[in-house]
């Protein structure tokens, strides 16, 4: 694709990705992605912020065949998928000067071995003129990395926030166009890479809010046009209460469990609680990470394997321990053939979160009556929790 322009002087470079499904190794990818780049010439100096996965490489180049000078790279973020092409761009434009964070530098060098003479770091709130345009770089910690920053092009009062209001969606929009669409991408995206450092991320929308921000260019998926979508969005992730909702991970290997977690879903359901079940066997961990963002509740349902708990139920709760939702409660159910310490196991590896653990309901072989009174009991428990908390 060619370089598209934003506004004058304001191009977007870098690659739509539309075959990727999977992230990292880890993180799926149902809507592929993009790798934004952005170029900006001043009057005097012209910059080039991020650049693309290595993959990527060939394109972004060809948008730059025509560039004879680029003065400035800006590194915002020290990992691969932003920052992977700055040896072939600095090739390309040997005068160039690498802008970073003092801490982004080290890694820099560290990660992609580039020279240290190349380097500029910038303090925050520092400012670099172009000539006729201003860039102000503010430092924006864990978002997601610990280098990270974001930069203020003042005078067209745009934002370019690189992971911060990321999205994963391959498309031929620059803009958003479908709200909806853009939403769910961008939550499920915030879910995965962002929820850990919600206390962070908090201050860092609070550092943004003086800003008079009219755009926002992520280095991940459309520009906002209408900025207060997404930051109205993430406000409401980190600042706001969890909802009146339980999340469901849960597996069986001969129907007792899955039993168990129908009869749960209809008790909850019942006491006007709602549910999102996973089978973990089939689901997509991006959506189950999606859902972790809202639910007030997280109940694991798993039968024992080998004295524990089954090992996609070990993930699940390995997950949202690395994910840190905003959850307040926490219970277990399951079935088990002749004993062993599954209860123990999970509570053991969900340090993180600060939860109340309610009691769980565990049963030997199929589900007695007893064991559906429980689930009762335990689907009363979690609607009079979330009615006391005034979740809705």
């Amino acid at each position: 694709m060619q370089a598209r322009k934003i506004k004058d002087r304001l191009y977007w470079m870098g690659s739509v990705d539309w075959d990727s499904r999977l992230f990292d190794s880890l993180i799926p990818l149902p809507d592929g992605t993009s790798y934004n780049a952005y170029l900006i010439q001043g009057s005097e100096k012209t910059v080039l912020l991020d650049t693309v996965d290595p993959p990527m490489a060939k394109e972004l180049m060809a948008q730059l065949e025509g560039i004879p000078m680029v003065d400035y790279v800006v590194s915002q973020h020290a990992e691969q998928d932003h920052a992977g092409t700055i040896l072939q761009v600095l090739e390309k434009y040997p005068g160039a000067k690498l802008i970073s964070t003092p801490k982004a530098k080290g890694m820099l060098i560290d990660h992609l071995q580039i020279p240290e003479e190349f380097f500029i770091t910038v303090e925050d709130g520092e400012t670099l003129s172009l000539g006729d345009k201003t860039l102000q770089f503010i430092h924006t910690p864990w978002v997601h990395w610990p280098e990270t920053m974001v930069t203020y092009l003042e005078e067209d009062k745009i934002l370019f926030s690189c992971d911060f209001f990321g999205s994963h969606i391959a498309t031929t929009d620059l803009f958003v166009t479908d709200e909806g669409r853009v939403y769910e991408a961008a939550k499920r995206y915030y879910a995965e890479i962002m929820m850990p450092f919600r206390s962070v991320i908090k201050k860092n929308l609070e550092k943004l809010a003086p800003y008079d921000i009219e755009m926002i260019a992520p280095g991940h998926g459309q520009l906002y046009s209408h900025p207060a979508m997404i930051i109205d969005a993430y406000r409401d992730w980190t600042l706001g209460a969890p909802r009146n909702t339980v999340v469901l991970p849960h597996v069986s290997m001969h129907a007792s469990t899955q039993r168990m977690v129908d009869h749960l879903i209809g008790a909850l359901v019942d006491k006007g609680v709602r549910v999102e079940p996973f089978n973990l066997a089939v689901t997509d961990i991006g959506k189950l990470a999606m859902a972790l963002v809202d639910a007030a509740t997280i109940v694991v349902g798993t039968p024992t394997v080998l004295a524990g708990p089954h090992p996609y139920a070990a993930y699940a709760a390995f997950l949202a321990n690395a994910l840190k939702p905003r959850t307040k409660f926490l219970s277990i159910v399951g079935s088990y053939g002749w004993g062993g310490k599954t209860v123990e196991t999970l509570a053991g590896m969900i340090p993180n979160l600060k939860v109340e653990v309610l009691d769980p309901v565990l049963c030997k072989g199929l589900p007695s009556e007893e064991a559906f009174k429980a689930l009762d009991a335990l689907a009363a428990a979690i609607a009079q929790k979330h009615k006391e908390n005034g979740f809705t």
